[in-house]
């Protein structure tokens, strides 16, 4: 794999400065969120989606980060996390080929919006049939030719 845009180089002086190399991953991580939910939900459903898939794919994170005076920061995902939007029926139809195709994912419906914690969370996930739930969210990660057929019909978050 190439070097990141966001990773310095590692000699001497240029270990403090960006590269301009372009990376290409042959990976992909995406979210696909409902065009109607409102901005602090979208906000949130991202977020927790992509702990999903971070808390499950050691792969997906780089290395920790650090300022010029050694201070540590948590490290972050290692490529760029791609947001889509789509209908409410886009968001079925990619749950269902995102199934179909095993690709690692993650899922919000819209009943986590009035739990408060985690085990209700699962809870409600887990009250409903695979074909019903009301999928508001979702993240993949996954080979980017997978991930753009899971995909199909959304488009860029504006």
């Amino acid at each position: 794999m190439q070097r990141t845009y966001k990773t310095p180089s590692r000699t001497g002086r240029q270990s403090r400065r960006m590269t301009t190399e372009p990376l290409r991953y042959d990976t992909k991580i995406a979210v696909l969120l409902r065009a109607d939910l409102e901005i602090w939900q979208r906000l949130n459903v991202t977020a927790f989606l992509v702990s999903g898939l971070g808390a499950q794919l050691p792969e997906v994170i780089g290395e920790p980060y650090e300022d010029a005076d050694g201070v540590p920061y948590l490290p972050m995902f290692r490529q760029p996390v791609l947001v889509f939007e789509g209908t409410k029926e886009t968001l079925t139809a990619a749950h269902a080929r995102v199934l179909s195709r095993a690709l690692p994912r993650a899922v919000f419906t819209s009943d986590l919006f009035v739990t408060g914690n985690d085990r209700d969370n699962r809870a409600a996930v887990r009250a409903v049939p695979t074909r019903e739930l009301d999928v508001v969210g979702l993240a993949v990660y996954g080979p980017r030719n997978a991930v753009d057929k899971v995909l199909k019909g959304a488009r860029m978050h504006p």
